[in-house]
């Protein structure tokens, strides 16, 4: 048997700062599954491994690909360590089976995990060069302590203040990961021991979550770097809901003298709309006015359309409900600050180009056509893809 490298996440249901936070969305996509995804993809890393002691997370992690070890309560408390959701982990695994040589400890309130320097820790790891690699940003912050006597420096001389260039760096955990051998984590029972190597990530992945307002800066800066945050390829679900203007239309509107509204929308779109249609893909169009423009743009698509709504999250869960479609498997597409209850419903919230930076901040996946300008063709492109048979390859070729 070939010992593995098995990257353990921990993420317990039990939290007090932010109810539920390991599901919480960052890039649409909740925390526990942005971990297991990077996991996943990590050169090295032979299989991704979730310990939790919740019925939820248990099923989120399934379906993105991590297997599961259930924690009993006393491991899953305020006061239990890291350490010890670690050791039980490899417990369990190792009665299933599984010989570890590389345990990578993995934090999913580290939305922004550096795939690069993740991958350079474990191959440091797998190597030999170093017992633990963990994950650590680089500082010249001046610290003080604030005590009952006045404030007081620490690490540095308060009369002597060199400029940057002349000051060695010191290093700040983020707590994103920790690569260590797995026996020298069974001897020891903690993350450092041997030898320790520091990898340096960037200072924008260095978020934990800890507090509403880290997961408020954690959707910006993840809107921010769609490298990281991103889905870019098929998408695949059972159904497509779609705000009207700012998606079907450019967001403008043209207004006669009589009051009469024009909206420019695009030949493609209603080209993709048809495509879904043909797959048998729902379609459903949300509009807060009541416009007999949708009305018609509807009519002339063959499709649902619902309006005068002034709360588009209940509507798309009403109509989800009535048809059996589980919410997460369905695509909604927006671009306003009264998308955002809808988006954060669903599996696969979805913006176009331009849209408000909330918006944008809660997408996990951002179209690069603009609306009236293709983006529900290049929606339909992608939901179609994911519906396409996966092509043969050579060697299964008749």
């Amino acid at each position: 048997m070939t010992a593995e490298t098995v990257a353990i996440i921990p993420a317990r249901g039990g939290s007090k700062g932010i109810p539920g936070k390991n599901l919480a969305l960052v890039g649409g996509v909740p925390l526990i599954a942005r971990a297991v995804r990077t996991c996943t993809q990590i050169s090295g890393i032979d299989r991704v491994v979730v310990t939790t002691d919740d019925h939820e997370i248990s099923r989120v992690a399934r379906e993105w690909g991590a297997d599961i070890v259930l924690r009993p309560e006393e491991l899953a408390s305020d006061e239990a360590s890291s350490e010890s959701a670690l050791l039980h982990a490899i417990h369990e695994l190792s009665h299933r089976g599984v010989e570890m040589a590389t345990i990578a400890f993995v934090q999913a309130t580290s939305p922004l995990l550096p795939r690069r320097e993740l991958e350079a820790a474990v191959s440091m790891v797998r190597g030999g060069t170093a017992d633990v690699a963990f994950s650590a940003r680089e500082s010249y912050e001046f610290f003080w302590a604030d005590t009952a006597d006045g404030a007081w420096a620490v690490g540095h001389d308060a009369a002597h203040r060199p400029r940057r260039q002349d000051r060695e760096a010191l290093f700040v955990e983020t707590g994103a990961f920790y690569v260590m051998d797995a026996m020298g984590f069974r001897a020891s029972g903690h993350r450092f021991f041997g030898r320790t190597e520091i990898v340096v990530v960037p200072e924008q992945t260095a978020i934990d979550i800890d507090t509403p307002a880290d997961l408020r800066l954690a959707r910006l800066v993840a809107s921010a770097f769609p490298e990281e945050a991103r889905d870019a390829g098929p998408i695949d679900v059972d159904a497509v809901i779609t705000d009207f203007d700012g998606v079907h239309t450019d967001d403008t509107a043209i207004v006669s003298e009589t009051g009469e509204e024009h909206v420019r929308v695009s030949r493609s779109d209603g080209m993709g709309v048809r495509l879904l249609r043909e797959a048998g893909v729902p379609i459903l169009i949300l509009s807060t006015e009541v416009n007999p423009v949708v009305a018609a743009r509807a009519n002339k698509l063959g499709v649902e359309v619902i309006q005068a709504l002034s709360d588009k999250e209940s509507a798309l869960r009403t109509w989800a409900r009535e048809r059996g479609i589980p919410l997460e498997r369905i695509a909604y597409v927006g671009n306003d600050v009264n998308d955002l209850g809808a988006l954060e419903a669903v599996g696969w919230p979805i913006a176009v180009p331009d849209s408000h930076p909330l918006v944008a901040a809660s997408a996990r996946s951002l179209l690069t056509r603009p609306g009236g300008h293709g983006a529900v063709r290049e929606l339909a492109e992608r939901v179609l893809a994911a519906r396409r048979p996966a092509p043969l390859t050579e060697g299964m070729r008749p």
